[in-house]
């Protein structure tokens, strides 16, 4: 039993010796009227004596101000309370607030320390969804490519996937027997048209002749039908002058575009109903972007989204589409990107960030933030070297920054770096003084 005793005698020992050194080495300044004899740690400023807000408090000489709700919040002047925002209150008896909460820090150890300060501050803020999107044709620029009349495909000029085909570039050559009988047509029609003019022509002028004016604009719609047939203006004009049906006809592309599927092939039968290619207009493309059941309920349509293209280039857009049908238990969303240099090649994947759930936040830094077991907490700053471990309510984290729910008010200040040794200070200290205060009693 006696060396039980004398063992809890020598810890108890260690203990106020370490409480002893800590209380030299951590202070804080506050403003007096007389001038005090300065320790060999601090630099002797005139018209400041260095106590604690403990030794204050017990010295029963400072009035102390202090928040009804949380009474570590103490100080020497009147403010509000940072936690909670409420009027601090002026104590009638500051011995009774003898319980130090918090860790006093001189200047110089604090620029030891390299302890830097943030206020907490009011930003937009949204939850970034970090995803992947595939780069893929706008689906309102596919243009399929159908042959007019019924025929044989005798040569081709569209090769692979891929390639790049101008408006009224000819794309394949057919031969149709329908079509030459409709060209025989219209040369005779054309040669009844000759005849007619020439004998109108004999007898009056041509120009106040009204049969001519209609015979003229029919053989005008006749022409356009063979244009409508994606037939070019040179082959029907050919036609016209060699009086002979062309048994070839070549076919003009009626639309630019990149070539994304080939159904025909040279030597085909083709009829009006088959798609024979299919063309799309690159300059403009979706990005569809994958989701998981629990990164779609947080989305919605019109959330700012950050797409990183392959060459690292960051493009700026809203979310257009968010499909309401899942597949492979994923969904689907979409965004739509001017393409006009060509950065984005569709098949190609690129990193995406939805920026979901905007609103209006308190934020700190996330490195302030001291994440326990416990709950969060940070080391607020009460001005003039006075720390204060306070536990937070956290939110969402967006980039550097993290959410304060809970705990802060907005102007608060709090340490941003060496808060894990300002929270081991505080902890030693206040158990320290406990220990203290303990022995006292018994």
């Amino acid at each position: 039993m006696a060396k039980k005793i004398a063992a809890g005698i020598t810890l108890l020992g260690i203990v106020i010796l370490a409480w002893y050194l800590i209380s030299q080495r951590i202070a804080i300044s506050w403003i007096d009227t007389q001038t005090t004899t300065p320790t060999a740690t601090q630099t002797p400023i005139p018209g400041t004596k260095t106590s604690s807000l403990f030794e204050i408090g017990k010295a029963g000489k400072e009035q102390i101000w202090i928040c009804p709700m949380h009474p570590e919040i103490m100080q020497n002047h009147p403010g509000t309370c940072p936690i909670c925002g409420m009027d601090l209150v002026q104590s009638k008896n500051p011995a009774a607030h003898n319980h130090d909460h918090g860790v006093h820090i001189d200047t110089a150890s604090i620029q030891k320390l390299g302890v830097r300060l943030e206020s907490v501050k009011k930003t937009p803020l949204s939850q970034e969804i970090r995803t992947y999107g595939n780069v893929i044709v706008d689906g309102d620029t596919l243009y399929n490519v159908h042959t007019k009349v019924d025929g044989w495909i005798k040569k081709l000029n569209i090769n692979s996937v891929g390639q790049q085909i101008r408006k009224g570039q000819i794309i394949y050559e057919i031969y149709s027997p329908d079509l030459i009988a409709q060209q025989k047509e219209y040369l005779r029609f054309v040669v009844r048209r000759d005849q007619t003019l020439k004998t109108i022509g004999d007898i009056s002028p041509l120009v106040e002749n009204p049969y001519v004016m209609d015979l003229l604009q029919e053989l005008s719609r006749e022409r356009t039908k063979f244009l409508h047939k994606d037939i070019g203006i040179e082959s029907v004009q050919q036609m016209e002058d060699s009086k002979q049906a062309i048994e070839v006809v070549k076919i003009l592309a009626g639309q630019a575009g990149v070539v994304t599927q080939i159904n025909a092939r040279e030597g085909n039968f083709v009829t009006p109903s088959a798609t024979l290619f299919t063309l799309a207009d690159v300059s403009k493309v979706w990005v569809d972007i994958t989701l998981y059941p629990d990164q779609a309920g947080r989305v919605q349509n019109g959330d700012a989204v950050t797409i990183k293209t392959p060459d690292g280039q960051e493009i700026k857009t809203k979310l257009d589409f968010v499909n309401p049908l899942a597949e492979n238990n994923k969904i689907n969303a979409r965004v739509t990107l001017n393409n006009t240099h060509l950065r984005l090649r569709p098949g190609s994947f690129v990193d995406v960030t939805i920026h979901a759930q905007p609103h209006e936040a308190l934020v700190l830094p996330r490195s302030s933030v001291i994440h326990t077991g416990q709950g969060d907490l940070v080391i607020l700053s009460r001005g003039e070297g006075h720390f204060l471990p306070v536990n937070i309510e956290t939110g969402i984290e967006s980039g550097d920054w993290i959410e304060v729910v809970d705990g802060l008010l907005e102007g608060a200040e709090v340490a941003v770096n060496g808060q894990f040794l300002l929270d081991a200070a505080s902890s030693l200290q206040d158990a320290a003084q406990r220990m203290q205060e303990s022995h006292k009693h018994q």
